[in-house]
């Protein structure tokens, strides 16, 4: 599907999606609960159904409705209804299953899709060791296979490349017939681990962990509790709609469902547009965002690296370069971003310097007279990258078109249905 997105000016108010980083945490605690579960407000993203399928797949049962699920879970008892568990092309759902499906006997066999295909995996391979079981990957890689369950003990991480690592073990270990513990060198993206505790908790989950998140107790045999609950609003899709109102609204653009239970990594968006002049006001469940020129700033992304993006489009329509901190939590996403954005920006005329020294990106001024040129983009199947070509669609004076935009489904199926909302001019290319 190729998208054109055009100059655009926005204005009115919009809904922020489902979160599917909060959903699909709730989905696995669903599945090891005793119980139905009851999920409102839920993301018809495609990792979100991913994560539904891997709970059914491992024997929950399941009714979805148009705007709940609910879900039979487990118990912690796992029933396997096949031995090839499907995460499509979602990261999170991979590394959160895992383990979890190592609570129950092999074989067991992961197969995944598309640009989740090559993603690194091989950190299972030691972990379940450490733990007393046994995952084989192909070169570091999918398929994974699961060849020994899980039983307990004590392990070691050092400087993970994700925290989704830790997340699946801090599923699956309460369910383990012993104690267990896991020591962390070096952790990435704590606010991802700060809402896996928050999750587990709501569950009834118990787990002792340092204020650094570098070691981790975890009790054996606790039993997850059902929940009902409201999936929380993304800070990660609403980012990107922040930045279109910064550039592009009429006066301000309203952003409602951000008023979340859970910590969320992107809500550092709000410091991000602040640093770079931004005018945002919180409102009853949500925030304002007005249109403001934009000055240069630099912000460390390391904890955050979702914004990057939608923050280096941003960068684009600055008076002098900004800077943006971080950039080797990009190398294993859907695609090499840093490098993804700076080949993107450079077709539009935008200079972009990355510096693995200094672990910076530098975004420099995209000139006047060259946001009137039109170009295609493919977005390599990164949604994040939809979303920042959308908002350098918008900004600009020319028209971007955008190739293989459906992906962006992957975490925000409704995004081109909210820019139209908003204004946005939108065109569907055939061909």
């Amino acid at each position: 599907m190729i998208i054109r997105v055009s100059s655009s000016v926005l204005h009115g108010e919009v809904q922020a999606p489902p979160s599917k980083s909060v959903m699909q945490r709730l989905v696995a605690g669903a599945l090891l609960a005793e119980g139905n579960t009851i999920l409102n407000n839920i993301s018809q993203s495609d990792d979100c159904t991913a994560s539904l399928m891997l709970a059914s797949q491992l024997g929950a049962e399941i009714e979805i409705g148009e705007q709940r699920v609910s879900i039979v879970g487990t118990g912690g008892k796992l029933a396997p209804r096949t031995n090839v568990l499907t995460p499509g092309e979602s990261g999170l759902a991979a590394r959160l299953f895992t383990p979890i499906a190592g609570l129950t006997a092999p074989p067991l066999r992961l197969e995944a899709e598309g640009t989740l295909v090559n993603r690194p995996m091989a950190v299972y391979e030691s972990l379940f060791k450490a733990y007393g079981g046994k995952v084989s990957c192909h070169n570091g890689a999918f398929p994974v296979n699961i060849d020994a369950p899980l039983v307990g003990g004590s392990a070691a991480l050092e400087a993970p490349i994700s925290s989704q690592y830790i997340t699946g073990l801090l599923f699956a270990l309460p369910n383990l017939g012993r104690a267990s513990e896991l020591q962390v060198t070096h952790p990435t993206s704590t606010p991802y681990l700060e809402m896996t505790l928050e999750v587990l908790e709501d569950f009834g989950i118990s787990i002792t962990a340092d204020d650094a998140f570098t070691h981790f107790q975890v009790d054996g045999d606790q039993q997850f509790k059902p929940i009902e609950t409201v999936v929380d609003g993304d800070w990660s899709g609403a980012a990107a709609l922040a930045v279109a109102g910064m550039l592009c609204a009429e006066g301000s653009i309203a952003i409602h469902g951000l008023q979340n239970q859970y910590t969320q990594a992107d809500e550092a968006i709000r410091g991000a547009l602040l640093f770079a002049g931004g005018a945002l006001s919180g409102i009853d469940d949500g925030i304002q965002v007005a249109k403001r020129p934009v000055r240069p700033f630099t912000v460390d992304l390391t904890d955050s690296p979702d914004l990057f993006p939608v923050l280096a489009a941003l960068a684009a329509f600055g008076k002098k370069p900004s800077t943006l901190r971080g950039i080797h939590r990009l190398e294993h996403k859907e695609s090499h971003r840093a490098r993804r954005i700076a080949e993107a920006w450079e077709k539009l005329g935008i200079q972009v310097e990355l510096d693995e020294a200094s672990d910076s990106m530098r975004v420099h001024p995209w000139a006047p007279d060259r946001r009137s040129a039109k170009a295609r983009i493919d977005s390599s199947g990164d949604h994040r990258m939809v979303m920042a070509l959308s908002i350098l669609g918008m900004a600009g004076n020319g028209a971007i078109e955008i190739s293989n935009a459906e992906c962006v489904a992957k975490s925000y199926p409704e995004f081109f249905d909210d820019l139209d909302t908003l204004g946005a001019q939108i065109q569907l290319v055939k061909g």
